[in-house]
């Protein structure tokens, strides 16, 4: 588990969070003709449709997201895409950063780039903590992987976060110790 810089904090209310989320609110019409067009981002479930691909149209790989995660069409698809999963699957934001190699909380969306270091809001079930949420620009990237971490294909797409049980499949070794027909589940033919 991360080291957090303030366990007695809700991450849900972080300063930094409520200010990036009244930032992206305000911007979200701006973004959304941008985007596609405002009438195509109404926060349901065939909106992601449309995100998806409109990301597909504007990046090839996963790593150009990940150098875009700062400008304003990805942060605007990181929260458009976390509003539609809160609204769908009824998660709240939260973000709790991690320390720093100094000792110091990295800040939301760190300029720094820091290996290790988990700098973005997370969505999750009220009750959880972060550490069981879904993290939108995780799904971004996501979707435009080609391999997961065993080499196994990977064909997403961002409606699949709102699937039942999307959050909680995080990975798991054990779970697929047993996958001898590479299928991604260890019960047998897929």
């Amino acid at each position: 588990m991360n080291d957090h810089a303030d366990h007695g904090s809700d991450p849900a209310r972080h300063p930094e969070l409520l200010a990036w989320l009244t930032e992206r609110q305000t911007a979200f019409a701006d973004w959304a003709r941008e985007a596609g067009g405002a009438d195509r981002f109404d926060f349901g479930r065939s909106s992601l449709d449309v995100l998806d691909a409109s990301l597909r149209e504007s990046f090839d790989t996963d790593a150009e997201i990940a150098a875009q995660r700062r400008g304003p069409f990805v942060q605007g698809a990181v929260w458009y895409l976390g509003e539609v999963i809160c609204r769908e699957r009824g998660t709240v934001w939260k973000y709790e950063p991690d320390t720093t190699a100094d000792g110091t909380a990295a800040p939301l969306f760190d300029p720094a780039d820091r290996a290790g270091v988990l700098d973005t809001p997370c969505v999750s079930l009220p009750a959880d903590g972060p550490e069981r949420g879904l993290y939108p620009l995780n799904v971004l990237r996501r979707m435009l992987m080609e391999k997961d971490a065993l080499g196994n294909p990977i064909d997403e797409h961002l409606m699949d976060a709102l699937e039942e049980g999307y959050l909680d499949d995080e990975f798991d070794e054990d779970d697929y110790a047993d996958d001898e027909d590479g299928d991604g589940d260890a019960d047998g033919p897929g």
